[in-house]
């Protein structure tokens, strides 16, 4: 496997971190690779700029910091505007098409889906957006198996809410296998 060098970003509740975090630990406990994941958030908690560095190999990871991701995943349009041009030359642009309008070129693979509002209208709450767009980056790029998001999301989160996740998860994998990488 190559290295995947990966950026999630957004705004403070919307489940950016929580995503980049069991992308994580599906890789590294049900995928056998090496795993890391960094966080930082902006001024306010919910509404300010986040951003999760996460990077996926068979190898040993030296240094937890993304400088130049291979995948970027932007919810919001200051988060685009913002880490658009950090992009790796040839790598994968994904965004949302209600948040985000893709305003410079930059040397990559954009897609661009209505993550948010299929959310909104398949199951009508806004709390597993993140899982949608989780389930639609694996479904572009197959960086690791659905079965292993499932896995840790069946240890992290409540069971009553278990079937709106796979549902959003399903969701987001079929948005991305139309646009596989």
């Amino acid at each position: 496997m190559e290295r995947s060098r990966l950026v999630f970003s957004g705004s403070g509740g919307q489940g950016v971190i929580t995503a980049a975090i069991i992308l994580a630990k599906a890789a590294a406990l049900f995928e056998n690779k090496n795993a890391i994941q960094s966080q930082s958030y902006g001024a306010a908690a919910r509404g300010g700029a986040t951003r999760s560095d996460i990077i996926i190999d068979d190898s040993e990871i030296y240094f937890p910091k993304v400088i130049q991701p291979n995948i970027l995943v932007s919810l919001t349009q200051e988060s685009y505007n913002k880490f658009a041009p950090i992009i790796r030359p040839g790598g994968l642009l994904l965004v949302d098409s209600k948040y985000v309008t893709i305003e410079k070129k930059v040397d990559a693979k954009h897609i661009t889906l209505p993550m948010f509002d299929t959310v909104m209208e398949k199951i009508g709450k806004p709390i597993v957006f993140n899982i949608c767009m989780l389930g639609t980056l694996i479904g572009i790029s197959e960086l690791i198996k659905s079965e292993s998001i499932l896995k840790v999301l069946k240890t992290t989160i409540p069971k009553d809410f278990m079937a709106m996740n796979k549902k959003a998860l399903d969701l987001g994998l079929a948005m991305g296998k139309k646009e596989r990488y």
